[in-house]
């Protein structure tokens, strides 16, 4: 399977902090234009022609930056993509033209039924087959380059005949598309799995990331009492998280990066503070080169 030969790049987004829009937020948004590089929406959220989110969201957009981030195209379905949902996604993605849009390596979906998660795939051929088929067929529709979000995983396939990093890095390489890095979704695997984050980061295709993501996780424990961490997108991000993005930025230079958040949402200024601390870590890192972003 060869570039999709539709796709194209979007121009990106500035390599600075940004945020997930959040209704709660709106009016603050306007009234105060916070300096902020971009803010992020699910494109869930917008799959409507109207209402209260696209009347705010359409000012916002004016006056900042835009990501738009999928979660229900189950890209690692075993069923055929839903071309409705596809098709609403193309025309959200017409109506504010995003400088990137994403989706997760997962699936949501079977047999018509949508299970309001993201599912782990074992990693071996027919999946990567599969995985790459359907990548394609999102960037020809959509007629731009998508980036595909590596997982945050609590269970390993006995079946995976690939590592995650290798799979990833061949559905980039046959597909053309680009990276979400998540490097929360790295520390929440590698603790899950006993491995090595920074090893794991540095096996992936470092050249096709677009953008990073930082978010907060829930701490638990499995069957055998070893810690389990929950990506839960519902606290500050953690200091060990922080640390990983730091030694992440030195081998990318600065790069987009959105503060997740979508649980106990707390006030605008709080995640604002995030944003700003990330760009914080991206100055620390400035001198450093930066490998080149894959044309």
């Amino acid at each position: 399977m060869t570039t999709s030969a539709g796709a194209r790049r979007a121009p990106g987004l500035p390599a600075r902090g940004g945020v997930g829009l959040k209704p709660e937020h709106f009016r603050e948004i306007l009234v105060d234009r916070p300096d902020i590089g971009f803010f992020e929406v699910h494109a869930e959220n917008y799959m409507v022609d109207g209402g209260p989110f696209h009347h705010y969201l359409g000012r916002i957009r004016a006056d900042y930056c835009l990501s738009i981030h999928g979660v229900g195209l189950s890209i690692g379905s075993e069923s055929p993509l839903d071309e409705q949902h596809l098709n609403r996604l193309a025309h959200l993605l017409d109506r504010y033209q995003p400088e990137s849009f994403s989706e997760h390596l997962a699936w949501a979906s079977h047999g018509g039924v949508f299970l309001n998660d993201l599912l782990p795939v074992p990693y071996h051929a027919e999946t990567l087959a599969r995985v790459c088929a359907h990548v394609s067929q999102v960037q020809d529709r959509l007629k731009r380059r998508m980036l595909l979000e590596n997982p945050a995983t609590y269970v390993e396939f006995a079946a995976s005949t690939m590592a995650e990093t290798d799979f990833i890095a061949e559905v980039v390489r046959r597909t053309g598309c680009g990276l979400l890095l998540d490097v929360n979704n790295v520390h929440v695997a590698c603790v899950n799995h006993h491995r090595d984050p920074l090893a794991y980061i540095s096996s992936l295709p470092l050249n096709a990331v677009g953008q990073i993501h930082l978010a907060g996780f829930a701490r638990d424990t499995d069957a055998a009492g070893d810690p389990l961490l929950i990506d839960s997108h519902g606290s500050p991000v953690a200091q060990a998280v922080w640390d990983l993005y730091a030694c992440t930025l030195g081998l990318l230079g600065p790069t987009p990066t959105l503060i997740e958040r979508d649980n106990d949402i707390p006030a605008f200024p709080v995640l604002l503070a995030e944003a700003h601390q990330a760009e914080a870590i991206m100055a620390a890192v400035k001198t450093r080169r930066p490998l080149e972003m894959a044309a």
